[in-house]
């Protein structure tokens, strides 16, 4: 997926615990077409764009615990 996720307000995921593990931080576009995904101890670093539809997807995956 090529798009510039720019104007993301990022929220910390409620899985994430406190001590400075692991942290993920997730984003959406204002239109809903993209979401984003971050190391919210280096969110310099980038993050991954991904279709509403895959993010959900690995939601499940990791719900379920297949990952």
């Amino acid at each position: 997926m090529e798009q510039q996720l720019d104007n993301l307000v990022w929220r910390k995921s409620k899985a994430s615990g406190s001590g400075g593990g692991q942290c993920v931080e997730v984003g959406t576009t204002a239109n809903g077409r993209a979401a984003g995904i971050r190391d919210s101890k280096s969110p310099e670093r980038g993050h991954l764009a991904v279709t509403p539809e895959t993010f959900r997807a690995l939601l499940v995956n990791i719900k379920d615990d297949q990952l």
